[in-house]
Protein backbone atom coordinates (compact mmCIF):
# COMPACT_ATOMS: atom_id res chain seq x y z
CA UNK A 1 0.00 0.00 0.00
CA UNK A 2 1.30 3.47 -0.98
CA UNK A 3 1.69 5.21 2.44
CA UNK A 4 2.44 8.90 0.64
CA UNK A 5 -0.17 10.93 0.84
CA UNK A 6 -1.31 13.09 -1.88
CA UNK A 7 0.38 16.80 -1.39
CA UNK A 8 -2.38 18.99 -0.93
CA UNK A 9 -3.55 16.38 2.23
CA UNK A 10 -2.46 16.89 5.61
CA UNK A 11 0.70 15.22 6.71
CA UNK A 12 -0.91 13.56 9.63
CA UNK A 13 -2.91 10.62 7.84
CA UNK A 14 -6.17 9.42 7.03
CA UNK A 15 -8.70 8.88 9.58
CA UNK A 16 -9.87 4.77 9.62
CA UNK A 17 -13.59 5.16 9.73
CA UNK A 18 -13.99 3.08 13.29
CA UNK A 19 -15.15 5.84 15.66
CA UNK A 20 -18.67 6.17 16.27
CA UNK A 21 -21.38 7.77 18.04
CA UNK A 22 -24.51 8.48 19.69
CA UNK A 23 -26.42 4.94 21.01
CA UNK A 24 -28.77 3.58 19.22
CA UNK A 25 -32.29 2.40 20.18
CA UNK A 26 -31.09 -1.52 19.62
CA UNK A 27 -27.78 -2.28 22.15
CA UNK A 28 -24.50 -2.43 21.04
CA UNK A 29 -25.42 -0.27 17.31
CA UNK A 30 -24.28 3.12 17.25
CA UNK A 31 -26.05 6.30 14.92
CA UNK A 32 -23.33 7.05 13.44
CA UNK A 33 -19.36 6.49 12.33
CA UNK A 34 -16.44 8.64 10.69
CA UNK A 35 -16.09 8.03 7.50
CA UNK A 36 -12.81 6.68 6.29
CA UNK A 37 -10.61 8.33 4.15
CA UNK A 38 -10.47 11.71 5.70
CA UNK A 39 -7.57 14.04 6.44
CA UNK A 40 -6.89 13.41 10.05
CA UNK A 41 -5.80 17.59 10.47
CA UNK A 42 -9.04 18.42 9.14
CA UNK A 43 -10.90 16.36 11.16
CA UNK A 44 -8.86 17.74 14.22
CA UNK A 45 -9.87 21.07 13.20
CA UNK A 46 -13.84 20.19 13.05
CA UNK A 47 -13.66 18.39 16.47
CA UNK A 48 -12.57 22.05 17.78
CA UNK A 49 -15.56 23.80 15.87
CA UNK A 50 -17.37 21.18 17.21
CA UNK A 51 -16.47 21.44 20.70
CA UNK A 52 -15.93 25.40 20.68
CA UNK A 53 -20.12 24.67 19.86
CA UNK A 54 -20.41 22.41 22.72
CA UNK A 55 -18.93 24.84 25.17
CA UNK A 56 -20.95 27.70 23.80
CA UNK A 57 -24.03 25.70 23.90
CA UNK A 58 -23.49 24.65 27.23
CA UNK A 59 -23.34 27.77 28.39
CA UNK A 60 -26.27 29.03 27.35
CA UNK A 61 -28.28 25.82 27.93
CA UNK A 62 -27.49 26.42 31.96
CA UNK A 63 -27.75 30.22 31.90
CA UNK A 64 -30.70 30.39 30.31
CA UNK A 65 -32.34 27.31 31.52
CA UNK A 66 -32.38 25.93 28.28
CA UNK A 67 -31.85 22.19 28.40
CA UNK A 68 -32.36 21.32 24.87
CA UNK A 69 -29.30 23.50 24.43
CA UNK A 70 -27.47 21.04 26.94
CA UNK A 71 -28.36 18.06 25.41
CA UNK A 72 -27.42 19.11 21.96
CA UNK A 73 -23.86 19.94 23.69
CA UNK A 74 -23.37 16.41 25.13
CA UNK A 75 -24.28 15.22 21.09
CA UNK A 76 -21.63 17.34 19.80
CA UNK A 77 -19.40 16.70 22.38
CA UNK A 78 -20.00 13.07 21.30
CA UNK A 79 -19.39 13.83 17.22
CA UNK A 80 -16.58 15.38 18.38
CA UNK A 81 -15.08 12.73 20.58
CA UNK A 82 -15.09 10.30 17.80
CA UNK A 83 -13.34 12.48 15.08
CA UNK A 84 -10.92 12.85 18.15
CA UNK A 85 -10.76 9.12 18.50
CA UNK A 86 -11.03 8.29 14.89
CA UNK A 87 -8.25 10.64 13.67
CA UNK A 88 -6.16 9.20 16.43
CA UNK A 89 -6.38 5.48 15.09
CA UNK A 90 -4.83 6.54 11.33
CA UNK A 91 -2.54 9.12 13.20
CA UNK A 92 -1.12 5.84 15.31
CA UNK A 93 -1.53 3.66 11.52
CA UNK A 94 0.27 6.01 9.54
CA UNK A 95 3.28 6.83 11.67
Amino acid sequence: MNRELPENIGKLGLTVGSASCLDGVVEGKRLFRVEAGNCCDHAIEQASVLMDCSRRASFIGVMDNEPELVWASHFLCEMAKALMDDAHMGLRKHS
